[in-house]
């Protein structure tokens, strides 16, 4: 759960480094509030059935989406990686196929580009 807060306090901060449990926490509680927002929907009866996404769960990804895009691209730049590397998760399957490889890399040792090594290890 701090990991999650952490990002949400750096939730516009789009520049330094994010460890790899501060991304994969950030997702876990994410898609946790997402199917908490879904049950929600369904038991208000808000839920769209095409699109699958309802009231609550529109606020949510609304709520969100800056934080997600920050803690992403931190990630990305832990791996020595720019932040655009993110709109390959725009190509259909391939794309985001590529995009998790990414994330579940570990951190380039010491500092590089992006900052200091969140993790505290010297190359």
């Amino acid at each position: 759960m701090n990991w999650f807060l952490k990002a949400l306090q750096q939730y516009a901060d789009f520049t330094g480094r994010a460890r790899r449990s501060e991304y994969w926490y950030f997702v876990l509680f994410y898609v946790l509030l997402a199917l908490g927002a879904g049950l929600i929907d369904a038991l208000m009866g808000t839920l769209e059935s095409f699109g699958g996404i309802g009231v609550a769960g529109g606020l949510l990804m609304l709520a969100l989406i800056v934080p997600s895009l920050s803690v992403s691209v931190r990630r990305l730049h832990d791996t020595g990686r720019s932040g655009w590397w993110i709109l390959i998760s725009l190509v259909p399957l391939i794309g985001l196929i590529v995009l998790i490889v990414f994330t579940v890399q570990d951190s380039q040792p010491g500092d590089n580009a992006y900052g200091p090594n969140p993790k505290g290890i010297t190359a």
